[in-house]
């Protein structure tokens, strides 16, 4: 941390994606529980349609920031490393100084254009830090089926899956169903590649359901991945660090619906997460193996929450995805796990702030330039 002042904290919040509403959520949360002491907070609002606005971080609720989205000032991020981080785009509103000394930058940007890599590839051009992933490991987390060949690369079990574009489901779906009933035998998830919080998702219990629900994924991508449906519990464990990331406690939601979708996320009461999850000492220690290993996978930096399937009659352990930047939310899994670690919420935030700032500055011994050596 910055000795003698306050660090200055652009949260990053909103955006354009299906997930608009649970980042307002989880950046309330991560506003009330940054400390006050050690942080001053400029809210940075992205609109559905992709705008920028800045507030003040006076009302640390959703609703508060749903009034800097409303009524915040105009701005642009800037791409010149030593200029301002934000300029105005309305003089009228008068200077964007005061919001351009940011020292770190937290993304609280769920989905499409907050978590694939389009948000930490313009925060690379700015110069700034954030916390989190960077380009490569945002991206292939947020595309099931390049962070499935990864794990899978990488020796991580995953379940078996098919990839199907939605230009060959428009024009060829009578291959496609073929292709379906081929691989697998039902039930079937079918899921937008790139997306998350459950948007999208459907489980298929016979091929009657299966033209619906990959007309469903299909709205929300070009990519769509169709994997086998096993009767498992779900588990879930929390990451934290760069080079040396280390695995929390593992945890187990019980949804109140048939699986956990986004209604038994956000919507429906009803849904349990058991911490510590009820696993053995080996199914423990292999679920957290594992987490470590999907985070080095896709060189996760900073944060990531790995979700497991525990598959009943087997007993064997599957990873099913990696959460770049998993929820805030009150009710969020990734904090409670660590707060079962021995981790507050507030010590976590000023972690990840730590790890930011700790990846900058290995960034900053990387040269750019080259100079062929003399007389060549």
């Amino acid at each position: 941390m910055t000795k003698g002042r306050k660090l200055r904290v652009g949260l990053l919040f909103g955006g354009r994606s299906g997930e608009h509403e649970v980042s307002l959520t989880s950046a309330a949360s991560v506003l009330q529980a940054l400390d006050p002491a050690k942080y001053e907070v400029v809210p940075i609002g992205i609109t559905r349609e992709g705008g920028w606005l800045i507030g003040s971080a006076g009302d640390p609720s959703a609703d508060g920031l749903t009034a800097v989205l409303d009524k915040g000032r105009r701005v642009t991020p800037s791409l010149d490393p030593a200029g301002p981080r934000l300029v105005t785009l309305d003089p009228a509103q008068g200077s964007a100084d005061s919001a351009g000394k940011l020292d770190v930058i937290f993304p609280v940007l769920h989905g499409t254009f907050g978590e694939d890599g389009t948000i930490q590839g313009l925060l690379e051009l700015t110069g700034i830090p954030y916390v989190g992933a960077g380009v490569l490991a945002s991206a292939a987390g947020m595309d099931k089926d390049i962070m499935k060949r990864l794990f899978r690369d990488a020796d991580l079990p995953v379940v078996d899956w098919v990839l199907v574009l939605r230009s060959d489901w428009q024009n060829s779906p009578g291959e496609v169903r073929r292709r379906v009933r081929q691989k697998f035998r039902f039930p079937v998830f079918v899921k937008p590649a790139n997306l998350g919080s459950s948007v999208g998702i459907s489980k298929v219990h016979n091929l009657r359901e299966l033209a619906a629900a990959l007309d469903l994924a299909a709205a929300y991508d070009r990519k769509i991945i169709v994997e086998v449906g096993l009767d498992a519990r779900e588990i879930e464990c929390s990451v934290v660090g760069n080079d040396r990331p280390e695995a929390s406690v593992p945890g187990e939601v019980i949804s109140v619906n048939e699986f956990y979708d986004y209604e038994a996320k956000y919507v429906k009461e009803g849904s349990r997460l058991i911490i510590p999850a009820p696993l053995s000492k080996r199914d423990t220690r292999r679920v957290r193996e594992l987490a470590v290993g999907a985070f080095r996978a896709i060189d996760g930096a900073g944060m990531a929450r790995v979700d497991f399937l525990l598959d009943r009659p087997s007993r064997k352990t599957f990873v099913n995805e990696i959460n770049t930047i998993p929820g805030f939310t009150p009710i969020s899994m990734y904090p409670k796990l660590w707060e079962a670690s021995g981790l507050s919420y507030s010590r976590l935030l000023d972690r990840l702030i730590e790890l930011a700032l700790e990846r900058h500055r290995e960034q900053g011994r990387t040269r750019f330039d080259y100079s062929p050596p003399k007389g060549s």
